[in-house]
């Protein structure tokens, strides 16, 4: 009731949105543009916030999905000149460092992963297994690019290097989200755009990050020990908060689950 009370001055406001799990499209994923896209228009719009701090705790994922979230960010930073802030917690990695890209300034745990500016596409090739279990395999295209790696097909030259050229596109335009983001900052004598990691003052180091810090004594640093925090996350639906949709949400949970693998998470 406070703020409704006249002549009395309420601290800044900063919006906290918290960007978690894997980024992909389609009902199974965490984080993608449609499922966190309300949100973030809540964040920035309601409250007229001083600031807007992004928690991220992302292995990655999908590239499209990856800029589309951080362009919203953008959009709404430049369009209402709010700065933003992020804070990596367990890991921003891949997707997850392209969401923090979005900040004007990167803030780590000691033991945070940050980094891993790569592409990968990994899949599978079951043509062995199907053959020593007399299965022909049949297939019929009208255009020969039209059964692109199937994977019940033995594997075709032409067809990896089309996906190698492929994967260097979308690394182009990773490398360059990151290099318009992080300009000066990147200490860019360090090959920063190998798919490698870095932690906490590692990170700091290489330019991925502008310091080592946390939420709240960061933010109060920046605007007082009266600042207010108002926090933001994806919403799930009526049907996934009491029914479940158990399988999908098993799957997800195991896909995610080898995806904070690969760092050791």
């Amino acid at each position: 009731m406070r703020r409704w009370i006249p002549f009395i001055k309420s601290g800044p406001l900063v919006a906290v949105i918290r960007l978690q799990g894997m980024i992909a499209s389609g009902p199974r994923a965490a984080l993608n543009d449609q499922a966190i896209a309300s949100t973030i228009e809540r964040a920035f719009r309601r409250g007229k916030p001083a600031a807007v701090a992004l928690l991220i705790n992302s292995p990655g994922g999908s590239p499209v999905q990856s800029s589309l979230i951080a362009a919203r960010i953008r959009r709404l930073a430049d369009e209402l000149d709010i700065p933003v802030y992020a804070f990596v917690e367990d890991v921003a990695a891949s997707g997850g460092y392209w969401l923090a890209s979005a900040a004007d300034e990167i803030w780590a745990d000691e033991a945070s992963v940050l980094g891993s500016i790569g592409v990968i596409s990994a899949g599978f090739g079951a043509h062995v297994f199907l053959a020593r279990q007399g299965v022909e395999r049949r297939v019929h295209t009208a255009g020969n690019s039209k059964s692109f790696l199937d994977p019940f097909l033995p594997e075709r030259e032409e067809d990896v290097a089309r996906l190698h050229r492929l994967l260097e596109q979308l690394h182009g335009t990773f490398i360059a989200q990151i290099k318009a983001r992080r300009g000066d900052k990147l200490a860019l004598e360090k090959d920063l755009f190998t798919g490698e990691i870095w932690a906490g003052q590692g990170a700091v180091e290489v330019g991925l990050a502008d310091g080592i810090g946390h939420l709240v004594p960061t933010m109060k640093e920046r605007f007082g020990d009266k600042v207010r925090f108002a926090r933001y996350g994806a919403r799930r639906s009526i049907l996934q908060r009491i029914s479940g949709q158990f399988l999908q949400d098993a799957l997800g949970q195991i896909e995610e689950r080898a995806a904070y693998s690969r760092f050791g998470l």
